[in-house]
């Protein structure tokens, strides 16, 4: 892996791409989302984290760009290396478990409205995101307290986690309970869940009556929604996947496909850049605060939106029961502000935009 002409070459590309991009668009999201929407409902607290985490993950790739530049040497220290490799794999995973905790919060505001709004609240939310991190943090724990650093002196370079000690681990069982850990709690149990909650979700919407939904508004939740699982399944699953078949021939074959695994792990970096623009069109106040901070029309925190108002049949027996007038305000197209009213409007879910 270290002689590869095709990592050398396609890892620097792909990570400056992912930095150029993913940096600015992550950070001028962050900014909307904090300044201008806040953590005033789940799916903003969710993409709140989310962002954080492709900052986060952003920032240590200009250290991954002069390493495999230079000859995959590192220069740093160990420290570094073991910091730098903490950031960069902690919040791959936490953009996993993250993209997994939206779903779940999306099909609940889709499928049960009514039976979910109880649940479906800010604390929960912020303790679904510490109990992530938590969670993480304790399976890459061993990572933290190993030198990740290992001189290859036939090559007169040293690597920054491209080649660990057999003695971090005290034998092939652990090391084989370490990586399997990883794989199947960080990665397999949150992918068959996304999986299956945006599939879920898909199909409730197809098949709701055309009364239901406005018929743009549904197609354009369904299309949002495909493409969040697709991308999701195109830059997760072949890193992970492949990152399996590594662990099992390293440990009980004697092969490796660790080059293989590198090249995939451009596709995980690659999801950093798209979330920005799945916030853009995946919600319409979004839109309207970042045209207004770029210097289009500004649009005040408080001012309402226009939005289409389909209500359900659940929504117009309920109005009539209480007598009140659902104003436009509380509806929304889009994922983020739709589900502050979740609460008190929960038969209104079924309108949002499904990121």
């Amino acid at each position: 892996m270290l002689r590869n002409p095709a990592i050398a070459v396609a890892l620097p590309v792909v990570y400056s791409l992912v930095a150029l991009v993913s940096i600015p668009g992550n950070g001028l999201s962050l900014w909307v989302l904090c300044r201008h929407l806040g953590p005033r409902s789940p799916s903003l607290i969710f993409m709140i984290n989310l962002s954080l985490t492709d900052l986060a993950l952003a920032s240590a790739l200009p250290f991954q760009i002069h390493y495999h530049c230079n000859g995959h040497h590192w220069v740093f220290g160990s420290g570094l290396c073991t910091a730098v490799t903490l950031v960069f794999y902690a919040n791959m995973y936490s953009s996993i478990l993250t993209i997994t905790c939206i779903s779940v919060d999306r099909y609940l505001g889709v499928v049960y409205p009514l039976a979910s709004a109880r649940w479906r609240r800010r604390r929960y939310a912020v303790a679904a995101c510490a109990l992530a991190w938590g969670a993480l943090l304790a399976a890459l724990s061993p990572l933290a307290r190993t030198d990740l650093t290992y001189p290859v002196r036939d090559l007169g370079i040293v690597t920054c986690f491209d080649v660990l000690q057999a003695s971090m681990l005290p034998s092939v069982a652990m090391w084989a309970v370490f990586l399997f850990t990883l794989f199947v709690a960080l990665f397999l149990l949150p992918f068959l869940v996304t999986v299956a909650c945006y599939a879920a979700t898909i199909a409730r919407l197809l098949r709701a009556p055309s009364g239901t939904h406005g018929a743009g508004q549904r197609r354009r939740a369904v299309s949002l929604a495909a493409v969040v699982l697709v991308s999701f399944v195109t830059c997760f699953a072949p890193n992970n996947f492949v990152l399996l078949a590594h662990m099992v021939g390293r440990l009980f074959l004697g092969s490796s496909l660790y080059h293989v695994y590198k090249l995939t792990l451009c596709l995980s970096c690659l999801h950093n850049c798209l979330d920005p623009f799945v916030y853009y069109f995946a919600s319409r106040e979004f839109q309207m605060r970042l045209r207004g901070y770029l210097g289009g029309s500004p649009v005040s925190p408080q001012s309402p939106l226009p939005v289409q108002d389909a209500r359900n049949s659940h929504g117009r027996r309920e109005s009539a029961r209480s007598g009140r007038t659902l104003s436009a305000p509380s509806v929304s197209s889009g994922p983020a502000e739709g589900l502050e009213a979740a609460a008190r409007r929960p038969f209104l879910e079924r309108q949002e935009s499904v990121f």
